[in-house]
């Protein structure tokens, strides 16, 4: 009776132990789809809130890459003791185990009703996040795709969220969710958010033309050198996760990269279009990405003028050109191939080819204005050689 008693005693602080602690462990799945994105235990809603659970860590991006307006509010979750190795250019070395989240929302609109189809158009670079949590009341949730890292490579999951915001489950073949935009001045904009099914994931994911291989596109180095206002303090993002053991081999501050906040208007204008450029076109447009016939690289690591665009005439763009000659004509925005396809929503024509199927006014503005800053002309009689002309600089 004793013994059972101490066993009953044991058992009774686990589990005191247990509801103090208050957040489930994530539970990484080796293989298989979980219907659920509540079975992975990265997220849990309690209070009226979307929060963490226990190990997973929020972090965000100098620059997000722009889907529809919608904001992001992006996690890592790593097993016990495993780390990702640093490096300098490509996405952080993740270990066999991670679990990466992104959950896209929207704000709703200022004083409109939850109708479960307007939402806010704002800055997808503010946060709604408030101590490491979502509230619900203030937003409309859409879709939580996971990217998880299994021995055979990474697996794309996207998960879409109920009216009622109370659970996501998968959607291998995607969804189209109706959505109408609603900005500060009342006006709305009608669109399909479309979530994209798991083939899709690899119009974007897929950045080594070589290996043809999913890859995480946004953590790295270059869009993670930045503060965030972590639930006990704001602190450098790469410094935060080499503390918390998730990261190693991180070099001095000095040596780190960095890509600009192509929102700040303090930041130079160069910087912050390269910034633009790299996060929403660097991943395809690169040495290694799938557009690398094309022979126009948006990354930041590329400075070459003429690779990024400068003079240089397309290789195979049809109707996307809109009979334009150049990528990039110096000083001449509506002259620019690059500027032109921006501002389009029409598929055959647009870029990017996926992930959006509104204009983002806000960053055709930006290039725009990077184009036109620009000095330079182009010798039409040369075939598109640049003529003094000042390059971008390096990031």
């Amino acid at each position: 009776m004793q013994k059972l008693m101490v066993r009953m005693g044991v058992v009774a602080g686990l589990l005191l132990a247990l509801a103090a602690c208050g957040k489930p462990q994530v539970h990484f799945f080796a293989d298989g789809q979980p219907p659920t994105l509540d079975e992975w235990h990265v997220l849990r809603i309690e209070g009226g809130k979307l929060q963490l659970n226990e190990g997973v860590v929020p972090y965000d991006l100098n620059t997000p890459l722009f889907s529809d307006y919608a904001h992001k509010l992006r996690t890592v979750w790593m097993p016990k003791g495993q780390a990702a190795g640093y490096a300098p250019e490509h996405a952080l070395d993740f270990p066999v185990g991670t679990i990466l989240s992104k959950t896209f929302y929207y704000p709703l609109p200022v004083g409109g009703d939850a109708d479960g189809k307007s939402v806010a158009r704002t800055s997808p670079s503010l946060s709604m996040l408030q101590g490491e949590s979502l509230d619900l009341s203030k937003v409309r949730l859409i879709e939580t795709r996971l990217l998880v890292h299994r021995k055979e490579g990474w697996a794309a999951l996207p998960y879409v969220w109920n009216r009622e915001q109370t659970a996501a489950t998968l959607k291998r073949a995607g969804e189209t969710v109706e959505l109408e935009l609603v900005d500060a001045a009342g006006a709305r904009e009608a669109f399909s958010y479309q979530v994209p099914d798991q083939n899709q994931c690899g119009g974007c994911h897929i950045t080594d033309n070589r290996s043809r291989k999913l890859l995480p596109i946004g953590p790295k180095a270059r869009h993670l050198n930045r503060d965030f206002e972590y639930a006990d303090g704001r602190e450098n993002q790469l410094v935060h996760l080499q503390r918390l053991g998730y990261l190693s081999g991180v070099p001095a501050a000095a040596q780190l990269p960095h890509v600009a906040d192509a929102t700040d208007a303090k930041a130079p204008l160069e910087a912050r279009a390269r910034a633009y450029l790299d996060v929403n076109c660097g991943h395809c447009h690169s040495r290694t990405g799938p557009a690398i016939t094309s022979g126009l690289w948006l990354d930041a690591p590329t400075n070459d003028p003429l690779k990024l665009g400068l003079c240089k005439q397309p290789i195979a763009a049809g109707k996307g050109t809109g009979d334009r000659l150049y990528d990039v004509m110096p000083g001449d925005a509506d002259a620019s191939i690059i500027a032109y396809r921006m501002d389009s929503d029409d598929p055959s024509v647009m870029m990017p080819e996926v992930g959006r199927a509104v204009v983002h006014r806000e960053g055709v503005a930006l290039i725009r204005e990077w184009i036109n800053a620009l000095d330079g002309n182009c010798d039409t009689t040369a075939g598109a050689t640049p003529v003094n002309m000042t390059g971008p600089p390096a990031i």
